[in-house]
């Protein structure tokens, strides 16, 4: 019945999409593209730089500014070339331009240096190349990032259309990258770090069920999954840099973007005539759509987010940054009303017997003070982020101190600064820097848990205060006539925990990328390096009944993974490029939890906390595996992206033995392709596969313990079967279709986003629930009463999921005069 109203809901708005694409009138050519054109070592402008669309006879030359104004545009998306001599060609790709709003674009051209003898040419590409890092780097930009099918808008979900990420059949937006858990990501926002991107995170980890960036801010995003910079820092899988837009020069202008289970307001526009600013928020309405489908918990977020540039001078920017989130999670204790199927009824109670509630709040605010010298730009980065999170959970949810199972609050308080200085010349690339860290940490934790099948009660409180030093350098030089690029970079990590994490020899991480040009087309690179990361801060602070610090006893060290990544690319004539890669990871100190003796690389993908307890350094893995990528840039109205993977993801038992992680996907499939049409027509489709994921059989004779059923709830993973079991695997069709109007001063975005299009669902750990009575109460074990009765259902995810949206812009005050 359900299926039915959302296909009669989806025709409908089809139809109501088709009229409207019928009425589309002619409307001006009106679209506005300008920017500067300026050397990327010292941001001097640079005159007489060709600016062109690409494929179309259309263009401009900058100034002596080193500015450029092309007018008259028709709504689309394009891409734009910039030419001069004596500097590399440079190509934006897939821009899309309005009516409602100018586009500015920023060509910072890197010099060339070549002798006359060498009669060298050189020809522009679609693709950035990063000597840094020539391997395991992938770059999306605004306009891939807003097309995604099944993303429906989610900066985090975009990141699962890149090779090496699975995709969890769970709501969650877990990221998962290359077989390594989802804590060991990083995240930065212009060059400033933010500890989460998600709402309702898991605090040790980095995963949620929603993403908490708006997708209005971003500009492009730069993914690693490997050869990461020297000065990012405590990635073992991936660091993943955001860079947002800047604010509109020209107007003020409003967006309002309403979707399925939110709304939002993006204002952009110019802070007198040297300064700039983004600034939005936006409020869920998620619960209410929980509740009308009768799910057992109801979650509410909001969240803000701005952007400020203020450019002193040529040579001086400044640029503020803030995000902040606020998130609400309740139970539905009205779910069962009207309900009369009793298996439902059953799992609802189950749900609502488990989650907890949850409070949560979370902010990031920096800055970021650029510098330009005559060879070379200097940074200072100054930045706060803080997390508070409240957990509790009483035993049937009735509120009293004899039914406390759960009481959790904590909040942890970073306070960055960070130094670089990036040195250019004579073809040498040197950055280099240091870096230090305040940071205070709260814990309040009364906890009622299984250990070795008897109850046991945890209650603590821990303040901890640490600091953290890092310094880093990496050069970089190409050789033999651009032939061949080499980058070699060193970077340390103390902190002051403890004295054996405050020895800088113990975190050296050196770095060495090479790649090879064979010509314009084939390139063969390779990276080996070391990665080190500080455990979660609910390691770090985990103190004993006795109020010790029993990890710092226990020799807690960094996390250590090294990695070896090879492959080669080949770019075509057609803007497409091929890339094929082989990496290795191997991990040691991971945390080993003394309590269940497993790596705490097998958690981290539900919710509540992880790493709230007594761990060794002592756990050891490895993933390998292979990767291949088609990317395909706008050609004719085309566009489109083929990822696979294949994965091996490990770690040893208890028992010394290798056992697959939570993690181990093996492959990993995401092909996305669309089409855009005349008249503001765009249809996409996405279809992606992940192989079953590992899971730990319950350890059924524990779990039917009265004394355990009644403190944990639910079934007990039988460790000594560390993920022997599988899911089956995961895959789905996600469709998108996508109509604008493009006004004199304004443009209306339509959309329908349809997830799971064929409704497949897929087989997860079963659960294990408690025979019940008539009445409800749970049946004893008449061979032991000190026994439950028990039983285990299956376990299934995926339902068909449309969703519409409306995005609507326009310009709320001209700053300029018109014609």
């Amino acid at each position: 019945m359900l299926n039915k109203i959302i296909y009669l809901r989806c025709m409908k708005i089809g139809i109501v999409l088709f009229i409207l694409g019928l009425s589309t009138g002619v409307f001006a050519q009106s679209g506005v593209v300008k920017g500067r054109v300026f050397n990327s070592a010292n941001n001097e402008p640079i005159e007489f730089a060709k600016v062109q669309l690409v494929g179309l006879q259309k263009g401009g030359f900058s100034d002596d500014l080193g500015e450029f104004f092309i007018e008259n545009l028709d709504p689309g998306v394009y891409s734009f070339q910039a030419t001069v001599d004596g500097f590399e060609p440079l190509v934006i790709n897939d821009i899309t331009v309005t009516n409602a709003r100018s586009v500015e674009l920023n060509f910072a051209m890197i010099s060339t240096i070549v002798q006359e003898e060498d009669n060298v040419t050189v020809v522009a590409k679609p693709f950035v190349d990063s000597k840094e890092s020539p391997v395991s780097l992938k770059t999306l930009n605004a306009t891939e990032i807003e097309r995604l099918p099944g993303a429906n808008r989610d900066a985090s979900r975009v990141l699962q259309a890149l090779p090496g990420v699975a995709s969890p059949a769970s709501f969650r937006n877990d990221i998962i990258i290359r077989g390594g858990a989802p804590s060991e990501n990083k995240f930065y926002l212009d060059g400033i770090e933010v500890p989460n991107i998600n709402h309702f995170a898991t605090q040790g980890s980095s995963g949620g069920p929603v993403g908490l960036l708006n997708v209005n801010f971003i500009r492009e995003v730069d993914f690693y999954s490997g050869a990461f910079p020297a000065n990012y820092a405590n990635g073992l899988s991936s660091v993943i840099s955001f860079k947002q837009k800047d604010g509109n020069k020209d107007a003020l202008l409003a967006n309002v973007a309403v979707g399925s289970s939110d709304i939002a307001l993006t204002l952009d526009g110019p802070l007198g005539k040297k300064g700039d600013f983004i600034f939005s928020v936006r409020r869920s309405y998620l619960q209410l759509l929980f509740a009308a489908l009768k799910l057992p918990f109801l979650p509410t977020y909001n969240d803000s987010q701005f952007k400020v540039n203020y450019e002193i001078n040529k040579k001086n920017k400044i640029t503020v940054i803030g995000l902040g989130a606020l998130d609400d999670f309740v139970l539905n204790s009205s779910v069962n009303d009207g309900v009369d199927d009793p298996e439902q009824r059953e799992l609802n109670d189950f749900f609502l017997g488990n989650i907890p509630t949850q409070d949560q709040w979370n902010y990031t605010i920096g800055v970021n003070y650029l510098h330009y010298g005559k060879s070379g730009f200097q940074r200072i980065v100054l930045s706060r982020n803080m997390l508070k999170n409240k957990s509790q959970k009483f035993f049937n949810n009735i509120e009293t101190d004899a039914n406390r199972l759960l009481d959790y609050s904590s909040f942890e308080a970073e306070n960055k600064l960070r130094l670089e200085n990036t040195w250019i010349k004579n073809g040498f690339r040197v950055t280099s820097g240091l870096g230090y860290e305040y940071a205070r940490y709260y814990n309040s934790t009364y906890n009622k848990v299984v250990v070795n099948g008897a109850p046991v009660e945890v209650d603590f409180e821990s303040n901890l205060f640490i600091s953290k030093i890092a310094g880093f350098a990496q050069v970089s030089k190409s050789l033999f006539k651009k032939k061949l690029d080499v980058s070699a970079g060193l970077r340390t990590d103390i902190s002051t925990y403890s004295a054996s994490l405050a020895n800088p020899l113990n975190q050296l991480s050196p770095m060495l990328s090479l790649s090879y040009k064979i010509n314009s087309q084939w390139a063969l690179s390779a990276n080996v390096a070391r990665f080190h990361q500080l455990p979660s801060y609910t390691v770090l602070g985990f103190r004993d009944q006795a109020g010790n610090l029993v990890n710092k006893d226990n020799n807690l060290k960094y996390i250590r993974a090294d990695h070896y990544v090879a492959g080669a690319s080949f770019l075509s004539e057609f803007k497409a490029k091929f890339s094929i890669e082989g990496f290795w990871k191997n991990y040691s100190q991971y945390p080993f939890s003394i309590n269940d003796s497993i790596s705490l690389a097998n958690v981290g993908s539900d919710f509540g906390i992880v790493g709230n307890e007594e761990v060794t350094s002592s756990s050891e893995g490895r993933a390998y595996g292979l990767e291949f990528l088609y990317q395909q840039k706008l050609v004719k109205g085309f566009y489109g992206i083929l990822a696979y993977t294949f994965v091996n993801s490990e770690f040893l038992t208890k028992d010394g033995n290798y056992a697959p992680s939570s993690w181990d996907s093996k492959h990993i499939v995401s092909l996305t392709a669309g089409k855009r049409f005349k008249k503001g027509w765009e249809l996409g489709f996405r279809w992606l596969f992940s192989g079953g994921a590992p899971y730990t059989p319950i350890d059924v004779a524990t779990s039917s313990l009265q004394q355990v059923w009644d403190v944990n709830g639910q079934g007990l993973p039988d460790y000594d079967q560390l993920n022997q079991a599988r899911g089956t695997d995961y895959h789905q069709l996600n469709i998108r279709l996508d109509k604008r109007f493009d006004l004199k001063k304004m443009s209306l975005q339509l959309y329908l986003d349809i997830q799971n299009a064929y409704a497949y669902q897929t087989t997860l750990a079963p659960i294990l629930l408690l025979e019940r009575d008539e009445n409800g109460n749970p049946l004893i074990d008449p061979n032991d009463p000190a026994r439950y009765q028990t039983k285990l259902i299956d376990n299934t995810s995926g339902i068909l999921q449309p969703s519409i949206g409306i995005i609507f812009e326009f310009k709320v005050k001209s700053m300029q005069k018109e014609e």
